[in-house]
């Protein structure tokens, strides 16, 4: 474990679509946010929307943002967004650069999400055969009734689908393309406008025994929607499309809710994925943030 991993600035986790005080049977971030606490850091968790576009998203976390600094008296925070949550990170540090001293990006659809646009194109009546979007609608219905949580925020989730295809994206990153790489697959710029950028993600573990994590199957049954980056996709978010600023791995072999807490699929594959965050903060650390 990092013994010296404690940022200057306020550590804010960003959930990401369906987001909830709770995944499943467990909380989300809460591997995540004890071992951060355990270090020294300041560790919040902001409640956004668990469906909804990104610029609502992005509103909500500036409003929590100012309460985070008006009540720790820090002048800025680092934000890490897990999924969706990176694009909400992305909004808020485009809006107030001067508030915020790192983005980081983990399994975020910076580029968009090709299972967003299968979804999006199973629900247009004949846009797809009608047992493909039969099978991928089922498959994620499954995904997000393993998913609990209560709906106390605004939620739109046709919104939060068409801000997540690659088109939605798109014209987000035409607004805000602060980090973007400017080849497919490469590294963003680091620093914009006073701003770190970094990402990491992960892809499916070779196929193997089934595991008990029944997310873990689900994601391996969306990933088959891949066509682009079929195979490098961790079930939700493509390797390539996930990359932000400094790129520190996106292959790590992690399905999508891997990078957010231990599973039975990465205590067998590796890492450990609460080991990253911590990495993480002493890299923050390092850079004086």
């Amino acid at each position: 474990m990092q013994r010296n991993a404690t940022t200057r600035f306020p550590i804010l986790l960003i959930h990401g679509l369906f987001g909830f005080e709770r995944i499943g049977h467990f909380e989300l971030f809460h591997e995540v946010k004890e071992a951060l606490k355990a270090t020294g850091n300041r560790v919040l968790v902001p409640h956004l929307s668990a469906t909804h576009n990104n610029e609502t998203r992005g509103e909500q976390l500036l409003q929590q943002i100012d309460r985070v600094l008006t009540s720790t008296g820090a002048e800025k925070v680092n934000l890490i967004g897990h999924s969706q949550g990176a694009l909400s990170a992305r909004y808020a540090a485009a809006h107030a650069p001067h508030a915020v001293a790192s983005v980081t990006s983990v399994s975020g659809p910076n580029h968009g999400s090709e299972l967003a646009d299968f979804l999006r194109k199973a629900l247009v009546p004949d846009r797809l055969p009608e047992a493909v979007a039969l099978n991928v609608v089922t498959l994620f219905s499954e995904f997000l009734t393993l998913l609990s949580g209560s709906l106390t925020l605004p939620q739109n989730a046709l919104a939060a689908l068409n801000a997540l295809t690659t088109e939605g994206v798109g014209d987000f990153n035409d607004k805000y393309p602060q980090g973007l790489p400017t080849t497919w697959g490469g590294h963003g710029a680091e620093l914009v406008d006073g701003v770190r950028y970094y990402s990491w993600s992960g892809t499916l573990p070779a196929t193997g025994a089934p595991t008990l994590d029944p997310l873990h199957e689900v994601c391996r049954g969306l990933s088959e929607y891949f066509i682009t980056e079929a195979g490098q996709n961790d079930g939700i978010v493509g390797r390539y499309s996930s990359h932000l600023g400094t790129v520190i791995r996106s292959d790590y072999p992690l399905d999508h809710l891997g990078s957010l807490r231990r599973t039975i699929a990465s205590a067998a594959s590796g890492p450990d994925p609460i080991a990253l965050y911590l990495e993480h903060a002493a890299r923050l650390q390092a850079a004086n943030l």
